[in-house]
């Protein structure tokens, strides 16, 4: 609650394993519970200070009633070799799981799952061993508690504390999973893959090139995409249906280059790029691609639509009004004379409008159709490079 002078109280765990933390001393490391408050109005008072975090122990000094402040010392049961075992094959075996440490962060089916492989990462009953300098013979004295609740802010800043006071550095950690990550010459056996042998430059530059081998067949059909056993870190505003969605565009599209052809890839910018994934969408994450790309709903409704009729081609006249020369025009005008379609050419810049029926004239030197949708224009239908073509009644 803000006191009389509006600022709000100091709290401990500003990330859910920050929190953790503090519920596993308030509740699972069965402390005193009329000793914690105490340390909290301590640790909210800043009399604690050099505080450190190494493997196994936490030091710090805290500032009591007495002039020399009052040494603290923490030691945390550190996990047994088979349980490090236990943990990091868990860790190594879930992708998600590693990259979310990497990330910096501690997904919280990790924790659970460290709990339930027999290494939880947070204290336990018997866990904790403070000392404490001061006379108070209490488990823990108030000194002691603030320093647990300061450790929340440890925690906060780098979830690895975890791993720290329960024996490994980070370093240590990550090592480990990677090697449980390299290439094993014999079953159970884990071994780093080993350096690529070098190349003398003379060599290499008159070697003979190999013939490529033969291009694979081409799958029938676009197979499903991998999924994450558990989404990406919160913080990252992504799920894990995200990259399934995203993976399996990407594998459409690479499934088309393997039909097509790489002649027929072209890059597509941001703009075009969302155009075409909306197209292949339902109106209701048309709404979210828009959201999420801070695009108007009805603009990207629009790319879309035209993208769906005429490609990227469709998207640009859309998007853009430009000048042409004159002859394009001229002869545009000249085909709608012949058409017999009621009413006069107007012409604005690469637009030619009469009636219900509009064409664009596009930079790829192909015109587009356009009918009248309410107060505005869509593509209607694929482009021409011949006016005549696209030239009939709406």
């Amino acid at each position: 609650m803000p006191g009389a002078t509006g600022r709000k109280r100091r709290t401990f765990g500003n990330t859910w394993w920050g929190k953790a933390w503090v519920e596993a001393l308030e509740e699972r490391a069965k402390l005193d519970p009329n000793r914690l408050p105490r340390g909290r109005t301590y640790a909210r008072k800043g009399t604690v200070s050099k505080l450190a975090v190494g493997e196994g122990e936490v030091t710090a000094w805290v500032q009591g009633s007495r002039a020399v402040p009052y040494r603290v010392t923490i030691h945390m049961r550190a996990f047994t070799g088979q349980q490090w075992e236990s943990l990091l094959g868990m860790v190594g075996s879930r992708l998600g799981h590693v990259a979310a440490l990497l990330d910096g962060e501690l997904p919280g089916e990790l924790a659970e799952d460290a709990r339930a492989a027999g290494a939880d990462l947070l204290p336990g009953p018997g866990d904790l061993r403070p000392k404490c300098s001061c006379p108070d013979s209490a488990n823990p004295c108030k000194h002691v508690a603030a320093v647990y609740y300061l450790v929340a802010d440890e925690v906060d800043a780098d979830p690895f504390v975890l791993f720290l006071l329960r024996g490994r550095p980070r370093e240590a950690v990550l090592a480990e999973l990677r090697s449980r990550r390299a290439p094993a010459s014999t079953p159970g056996k884990r071994v780093r893959a080993p350096a690529a042998p070098g190349v003398d430059p003379k060599r290499a530059y008159t070697r003979r090139i190999a013939a490529l081998p033969p291009r694979p067949a081409v799958p029938g059909t676009v197979g499903p995409p991998a999924v994450l056993d558990v989404d990406p870190p919160h913080r990252t505003g992504w799920s894990g249906e995200m990259f399934v969605e995203l993976a399996a565009d990407a594998a459409a599209r690479a499934w088309e280059l393997l039909v097509m052809g790489p002649e027929r890839e072209v890059e597509l910018s941001f703009e075009e790029d969302l155009a075409r994934r909306a197209a292949a969408s339902d109106p209701h994450v048309i709404a979210e691609l828009a959201e999420a790309a801070g695009v108007g709903v009805r603009d990207l409704a629009l790319w879309a639509q035209a993208w769906r009729e005429a490609g990227r081609g469709g998207m640009a006249v859309v998007r853009e009004a430009w000048r042409p020369g004159q002859a394009p025009l001229a002869q545009a005008r000249a085909d709608f004379a012949e058409s017999g379609l009621p009413g006069t050419p107007k012409t604005w810049r690469n637009r030619i409008t009469q009636g219900e029926l509009q064409l664009r004239y596009g930079r790829d030197e192909r015109w587009y159709r356009f009918v009248r949708d309410g107060e505005g224009w869509r593509v209607d239908g694929p482009s021409s490079a011949r006016p005549t073509d696209v030239i009939y009644p709406p």
